[in-house]
């Protein structure tokens, strides 16, 4: 068998094909996870029975705000505060699934972000075998609060959607201390007769910049959402 490997200078040794194999394993294995914690978690101002989750960077200050649903947001709100339902929620249910039938969820990872939609896995090890199972981000923390495990995301998805918190406060105190400076107007002032995505979409790059940084010193990280993507959508 070596011989003819060494008869064909196209080919390789079956050693030199498997380091070739094992070499591009951990190359696509060191993606650069960031783990996250959730920051918070309030009713939306745009879209009745919706809720923003706004998760941010353990070692930094970039914040990921995702709009769910009104029942998952429930769900989440209940671990978190670690009140026990009268009978077991859809995620109660999970947890007592997997250990009666003898696996475990290790880490939650927002793994993609598709035109403005995240998607996530739930990693999930029967003490053997490593299982990947796809969810929505919202099913999925729901999940991961229940077995106490990471939640995780990509460099990529937070380097997409991720709102910086930390000029924000910053820009606002500077602005509280110049009068006379020339400052977007408050949500207060901005025309409420169509919808904000529509208002936004006819201010030039500075005013959305300055809007945004407003709506991250307020906290208001779903509004601070709709600028970014627009802002993301004209580059």
């Amino acid at each position: 068998m070596l011989n003819f490997f060494q008869s064909h200078s196209s080919l390789s040794p079956p050693s030199s094909l498997f380091s070739l194999f094992l070499s591009v394993q951990i190359q696509v294995s060191v993606v650069e996870k960031i783990k996250l914690e959730i920051l918070g978690l309030s009713p939306s101002q745009s879209q009745t029975g919706s809720f923003a989750l706004v998760l941010g960077e353990e070692y930094g200050n970039r914040r990921l705000p995702i709009i769910i649903g009104m029942f998952e947001a429930q769900a989440i709100a209940i671990e978190i505060e670690k009140i026990v339902p009268n009978r077991p929620m859809t995620h109660d249910l999970f947890k007592a699934f997997a250990k009666n039938f003898h696996f475990n969820v290790t880490e939650i990872v927002i793994s993609e972000l598709r035109e403005g939609i995240f998607f996530a896995k739930v990693v999930c090890t029967d003490g053997l075998k490593e299982r990947v199972v796809d969810a929505r981000p919202s099913d999925a923390i729901a999940i991961g609060l229940r077995f106490n495990v990471p939640i995780y995301t990509y460099e990529t998805i937070l380097s997409e959607a991720g709102i910086v918190a930390s000029e924000a406060a910053s820009r606002d105190d500077d602005d509280d201390e110049d009068d006379d400076e020339e400052m977007v107007p408050r949500r207060s002032t901005v025309s409420s007769s169509k919808p904000f995505p529509e208002q936004i979409r006819d201010m030039n790059f500075d005013e959305l910049q300055r809007m945004l940084d407003e709506a991250l010193a307020h906290e208001e990280y779903e509004r601070a959402a709709k600028i970014r993507d627009e802002m993301s959508r004209r580059n």
